[in-house]
């Protein structure tokens, strides 16, 4: 898979936001999976910045959700549609209309998770999915031991999942749910182009499996190198484990015509 390795966050962030303004200008309509979390703001901030700056016009672009919490009252703050219009949709300037999710509050959460699946082939397709890495190699919410050929679907979440959420519940795990709506590994890889952005120490020992260990259930984020076009970004610290990183940062340097990701 790709590999590149920035300085920082920030140099992340911009790098991707980069991608997906060359996507949207090649097409205007593309379709966007978007992540929640604090990983993926740098490239919102920066897309956003190109957006209000003039140098993208993202008015067609149509924007996607790797997953949702089950059980949250509709409008709740932490629901990921609610995070998804307040750090993606409105700073971009989009409209709800422009937006494709999950039904977590669904009264059949399993038809939910299939009308969903189909909604994006009908859809044409994920061209760019933003993805972030769990300390524990899960992506979406594919916790260890998710099916490689999973589809949408309801999944449990581990205790550390929850006690890592909680910080977005006021710290009180106990408000976390235990249930979400996920793009399976198999959803995923359908992407054209899946970009996953890692940051931090506490990512490198998983970034390290995804990206030189072996492709296996126990660390979902391998599946990633099953695919034609995966691009993993990572920061310094991120990368600290990764026993090829002068390799990928001389791969980097020396790529030719280097337009993008």
């Amino acid at each position: 898979m790709e590999v590149v390795i920035v300085p920082d966050a920030a140099a992340g962030g911009e790098l991707i936001a980069e991608a997906i303004a060359a996507l949207i200008a090649r097409k205007p309509d593309a379709l966007l999976g978007v992540a929640t979390g604090s990983t993926p703001l740098p490239i919102y901030r920066a897309l956003a910045a190109k957006v209000a700056s003039g140098a993208v016009d993202a008015s067609r672009t149509r924007i996607c959700q790797l997953d949702e919490y089950v059980g949250l009252p509709a409008g709740h703050p932490e629901s990921y549609r609610s995070v998804v219009l307040r750090e993606v949709i409105e700073p971009l300037g989009l409209s709800e209309a422009s937006f494709m999710g999950p039904d977590g509050s669904a009264e059949d959460v399993q038809a939910a998770c299939e009308a969903y699946d189909r909604a994006l082939a009908e859809a044409g397709g994920v061209d760019l999915q933003l993805l972030g890495i769990g300390t524990d190699g899960h992506i979406g919410f594919n916790e260890p031991c998710s099916s490689l050929a999973s589809r949408t679907r309801i999944k449990t979440l581990t205790e550390q999942t929850r006690v890592d959420n909680a910080r977005f519940f006021d710290d009180d795990i106990e408000q976390v749910p235990h249930h979400v709506i996920t793009q399976g590994i198999g959803t995923i890889l359908d992407a054209r182009h899946p970009i996953l952005l890692a940051t931090g120490e506490g990512k490198a020992e998983a970034v390290a499996q995804t990206v030189e260990g072996p492709v296996a259930s126990i660390v979902p984020a391998s599946a990633l190198q099953l695919h034609p076009h995966a691009t993993v970004v990572v920061d310094e610290a991120a990368a600290s484990k990764l026993k090829l990183a002068d390799y990928f940062r001389a791969t980097y340097a020396a790529k030719p015509g280097w337009q993008g990701l």
